[in-house]
């Protein structure tokens, strides 16, 4: 298993709401969906590597 690194993160409570239920629909932890958001993101920024293999099935939305 890879290290993760831990840090605190504020967000708005209604934000906060906001990812809970995308989670939710997406049968993922509210962590887990951030860290989705926050790879998308930079793969869509071109700022991913793009030799990264580690997030195979795992960024995939649960059907």
């Amino acid at each position: 298993m890879s290290k993760k690194k831990s840090f605190a993160l504020r967000v708005d409570p209604a934000m906060h709401d906001a990812l809970q239920r995308w989670a939710d629909d997406e049968l993922r932890s509210i962590n887990a969906q951030i860290e989705w958001a926050l790879r998308d993101a930079l793969r869509r920024a071109g700022r991913w590597p793009k030799a990264d293999t580690t997030a195979n099935n795992e960024d995939e939305p649960q059907s």
